[in-house]
């Protein structure tokens, strides 16, 4: 009787016809990138704040340098939890991503529904060796971006929500 219950159970409340999508996380060159890019930043600001308080008004001012260098291990901790969080999955009918550490954000884009896919790389991500995906929908308020992918798989991921928009386009 009471396998006869849990088979019951099993199937209420789920579709069993659509698996757990399989999520792919950004590579850490993003991170690295992003790193560096917050201590380019903050290690010159702590030096400016520091050197001039340190000489005009005196040590105790210099103190104020020690802001800059907290918001920096502050940030570094940070970055690595918000590069964690973003991740997308290719399903059959639609593209997911999600983001987020605080507040997440999960947004599904249907192939039918995508109008241009881009592949951007601005400088500093082609140091990097990264590039990005845009996605554009009919509804400006549903255009998607996947930061930091490696080049080749942000062109195979274009070229397969390009043909997958497509083909699904032409059945609408």
């Amino acid at each position: 009787m009471e396998t006869g219950s849990r088979g019951t159970m099993g199937t209420t409340g789920s579709t069993e016809s659509e698996p757990e999508p399989v999520w792919t996380g950004l590579p850490p060159g993003l991170l690295r990138m992003r790193r560096l890019l917050l201590v380019v930043w903050l290690v010159p600001l702590t030096l400016g704040t520091g050197l001039p308080l340190g000489l005009l008004a005196g040590p105790g001012w210099a103190a104020f340098a020690l802001l800059p260098l907290a918001l920096l291990l502050w940030g570094w901790s940070m970055l690595g939890r918000n590069w964690r969080s973003w991740r997308y999955a290719e399903r059959a009918d639609d593209l997911l991503i999600s983001r987020g550490v605080l507040w997440r954000e999960e947004t599904v884009v249907p192939y039918g529904r995508m109008q241009l896919v881009e592949v951007t790389s601005g400088p500093v991500e082609r140091h990097f060796g990264l590039a990005s995906v845009q996605l554009h929908t009919a509804a400006a308020a549903t255009d998607a971006r996947i930061p930091g992918l490696d080049p080749a798989e942000a062109e195979r991921l274009r070229d397969r929500l390009t043909e997958l928009g497509e083909a699904r386009s032409a059945g609408l």
